[in-house]
């Protein structure tokens, strides 16, 4: 009986959201995605375990980052205006171990959260009432039940299959759970926007290892993407391919500011006093930066560090995106790098759990194909990475997607890495997906259906809703 009542409670809330969302969507105005103008002169200061170095240090070891991308002066013109975009700092000493797919993510997150000594904070979009959400969740409440302070934020949206029976169960163990924006209205502690959304992925144990990525908790992450391509999920479907990092080093204390910004402003509870900013050291010697995205700035902080960065690429531009739905703006800067010599290549879907962002995506490859941008579609697992490299040099791992949506509508986050040796490891990452992808041909793209050519214009019409 309790379970009636939760599918039934859980139907209404859907109903519910898309009475909404049809009374709200049709009303959104298309905001402009403008950068502000960058602080021209500008000298960017890192920061480290101890506080920010000094103006030597810093431009010491930005020249050392300029030696590695070629000893071109244009990756410290992008750091500049990087800097003058975010609020967010260079952080230098961080340890970064690059994780591919749900396994390697769920064991290197379960390791960290068995070894926990003090608080766990987790801030997702989806957390599925599945295998591998049970058992997440088992997983927590046994280790607040051991003193170990557990706070989780969830998506209202994202997680509304998610009967409330699954959240109650850990608050009655003592974990402090917060919905984000919930979709019914009366339930709102805050102004009502139904179409902003908590699409953060982000997992911090004791202040000193944070997650970030694209990966929610959900079992369609249970099987490997390319070890043995034919394997399927959990769920009996195509396994997804997925990216995420672990981080340690000062950068941690940046993921922290945002998860406790979060749980402030969406007005949750008192959080049980913790050490959520211990001391941290230098445990490695990657550069990290933080770009917490959210509408409330008024413009998306991490598109406009991407335009910047596909303006100064010089090389090199490898993107891999689930939702490739990209405003004008974004298109003509990536056929402009190709235009002069850059080697520009996108890493798209070949299916999607949802057709239409793949669509409104597919109709932007003509123009961008005829520019000479090489666009592959991954053949052998459903992609839902969102991930860049400039140059070797310049990467990011997150949770935005290239559509309107993630730029103005989500609240997301995406970790910059500086460094030719973690750039060699997404390098190598990128190329091996892109063996298992088919290249798409100008001549044959052309020559596709009417059909799907119907249903790209439909999805068009409809990109900046999607």
């Amino acid at each position: 009986m309790p379970r009636l009542h939760s599918q039934k409670n859980t139907m209404q809330r859907i109903w519910l959201w898309v009475l909404c969302a049809m009374l709200a969507g049709c009303a959104t105005p298309a905001r402009l995605i403008k950068p502000p103008p960058p602080s021209a002169g500008e000298k960017p200061i890192l920061v480290g375990a101890h506080g920010p170095l000094s103006a030597e240090r810093s431009q010491a070891i930005l020249a050392r980052l300029s030696q590695e991308a070629g000893g071109s002066d244009i990756l410290l013109r992008h750091i500049r205006v990087e800097e003058a975009l975010t609020q967010f700092p260079l952080t230098i000493g961080n340890k970064v171990t690059l994780l591919r797919d749900g396994p390697a993510t769920y064991r290197a997150m379960y390791e960290a959260i068995h070894n926990a000594r003090d608080h766990i904070n987790l801030e997702t979009y989806i957390f599925r009432d599945d295998q591998i959400g049970r058992q997440l969740a088992d997983l927590l409440i046994k280790r607040q039940r051991e003193g170990i302070q557990v706070n989780v934020i969830y998506d209202s949206v994202g997680s509304i299959k998610t009967p409330d029976e699954f959240f109650d169960r850990m608050r009655k163990a003592g974990i402090k759970v917060l919905e984000f924006n919930p979709v019914n209205p009366t339930e709102t502690r805050k102004r009502y926007v139904i179409e902003h959304r908590d699409h953060r992925k982000i997992l911090i144990v004791d202040g000193r290892i944070a997650f970030t990525g694209g990966i929610n908790y959900d079992s369609v992450y249970s099987g490997g993407s390319l070890s043995r391509p034919k394997r399927v999920s959990g769920n009996g479907k195509t396994p997804w391919r997925d990216t995420h990092v672990r981080i340690e080093g000062p950068a941690v204390a940046e993921f922290q500011k945002l998860f406790l910004g979060t749980w402030n402003k969406q007005k949750g509870a008192p959080l049980p006093a913790r050490s959520y900013f211990p001391p941290l050291g230098e445990p490695g010697h990657q550069i990290v930066r933080v770009i917490g995205s959210t509408p409330d700035s008024g413009v998306s902080i991490y598109h406009a560090t991407l335009l910047s960065a596909v303006k100064s690429a010089e090389h090199t531009i490898h993107v891999t995106n689930a939702y490739f739905v990209p405003d004008d703006a974004l298109i003509e800067r990536l056929k402009s790098a190709a235009g002069r010599s850059v080697d520009v290549e996108l890493l798209l879907p070949s299916e999607s759990d949802f057709w239409a962002p793949l669509c409104a995506g597919r109709s932007r490859c003509g123009g961008l194909l005829s520019a000479q941008v090489q666009i592959h579609e991954l053949r052998v697992a459903m992609l839902h990475a969102k991930s860049v490299v400039f140059d070797g040099v310049w990467s990011t791992i997150g949770s935005t997607n290239l559509d309107w949506r993630s730029f103005l509508l989500n609240d997301e986050v995406d970790a910059v890495i500086l460094g030719a040796d973690f750039g060699q490891q997404m390098e190598a990452m990128f190329k091996a997906d892109i063996a298992h992808s088919n290249a798409i041909d100008v001549a044959h793209w052309r020559k596709r259906g009417v059909g799907s050519r119907f249903k790209e214009m439909g999805a068009r019409m409809w990109e900046k809703w999607l």
